[in-house]
């Protein structure tokens, strides 16, 4: 799935240079000239990334991610201050209030996709276009495959993005309600328990592979995705 991209961003021409080379570049974008429209946005959908420019009408861009960081909602969006101010100390500013990079005008489109998708791989590695490959388990973004060796795995699209980010987040513990909102997205009404329904569907695909104790249960907390002890066994068998 293509990462979406807020924009927030006043003036018209910049806007719409930066729109145009991120939709070349394979990414969703939704643009804002102010504060104001940006959170109506954001309060609709969450956005994967938002590209903040510091010198906007009404509320200014610092004040803006000070705001997004104190959000319970919105503290982890990934933030990219675009900025024409070129002072270490403005720099330094933007780092402290919580931006994840800051780029300064002018500013090539290749140089700002390149912070996007490092910031991207970083923070949201669900988000990018790489390979994740796990002990032979191969999942590939591009054309959407999934396979263990030269097997294939069936999976359904809502599986696919479950595995997706559970490969991309390995050893981590993810409750329910978490999940739900990585995977299904924010503003998503589904009961908790659909994780479950999912959760069984993943491990029966991925029992043909022999890789569906991976998804492990951890029990009063949630789920976690680990290969482990599969991965230390092979060593010691190796070793001897």
């Amino acid at each position: 799935m293509a990462a979406k991209i807020l924009i927030i961003e006043d003036e018209a021409a910049i806007q719409e240079l930066i729109i145009y080379n991120l939709q070349q570049a394979g990414y969703e974008t939704v643009s804002a000239e102010n504060a104001e429209k940006a959170m109506s946005i954001i309060n609709n959908e969450l956005p994967d990334l938002i590209l903040l420019d510091w010198m906007l009408p009404g509320m200014n861009g610092i004040e803006f991610a000070r705001i997004l960081r104190h959000g319970e909602r919105t503290r982890l969006i990934p933030i990219i201050m675009l900025t024409a101010r070129t002072q270490e100390t403005d720099k330094v500013a933007g780092l402290e209030v919580g931006a994840d990079d800051y780029v300064t005008k002018p500013f090539s489109p290749r140089e700002l996709i390149a912070r996007i998708n490092a910031v991207l791989r970083r923070l949201i590695p669900e988000a990018s276009d790489e390979v994740v490959e796990i002990d032979e388990l191969r999942l590939d973004p591009v054309n959407h495959r999934v396979t263990d060796g030269n097997k294939e795995i069936e999976l359904g699209p809502t599986e696919y993005r479950l595995l997706h980010f559970m490969m991309t987040h390995t050893e981590r513990v993810y409750s329910r309600s978490q999940l739900l909102d990585r995977v299904w997205g924010d503003h998503v009404f589904v009961e908790e328990r659909t994780v479950d329904v999912h959760i069984r569907r993943l491990r029966k695909a991925l029992q043909l592979a022999g890789k569906d104790e991976w998804i492990q249960t951890v029990r009063g907390a949630g789920y976690r995705f680990s290969a482990v002890a599969t991965l230390q066994a092979k060593d010691s068998n190796t070793q001897n």
